[in-house]
């Protein structure tokens, strides 16, 4: 399993709840091994690995690369059709944190884990990991 260290706070994510809820049953955010299941309370999508009672993902310890890579995305640019690593700016941690200096720090660890021989092997193993994701910032190309 490919593993990064998480750079929001666990408090942050369970005060939040933008993560795992999704507005159709196909959107592009979830992990590609995860379908999004009918939240008929609020009348969206969810991970059907979120408990809405505690805002914990369930599998929080085994979770989907993507989750660990989240707010960060491996976006493939549909105008350039490059792939990039990119931040989801929907994410509340996400907009308040790109010029610190914690964030910069964090991207640059990313950025070093992401070229390396070993990941870029795993995401040419699991091209599903790499989706076509609006809105977002693309920070710094991949070397696929």
């Amino acid at each position: 399993m490919l593993d990064v260290r998480q750079i929001i706070p666990e408090g942050f994510c369970l005060e939040c709840d933008g993560c795992c809820r999704f507005t159709s049953d196909n959107p592009p955010w979830p992990p590609h091994a995860i379908r999004p299941v009918p939240n008929k309370k609020d009348n969206n999508f969810l991970c059907p690995d979120l408990n809405i009672s505690d805002n914990k993902c369930k599998i929080y310890k085994t979770r989907p690369f993507e989750c660990r890579l989240y707010p960060f995305l491996i976006n493939r640019d549909k105008v350039s059709g490059k792939i990039f690593l990119s931040l989801d700016l929907n994410c509340p941690f996400a907009q308040e944190q790109p010029k610190s200096k914690e964030f910069e720090k964090y991207t640059e660890y990313l950025t070093t884990f992401l070229k390396s021989a070993g990941f870029i092997k795993a995401l040419k193993d699991n091209a599903e990991f790499i989706q076509s994701y609006p809105g977002v910032l693309n920070i710094i190309e991949l070397p696929l």
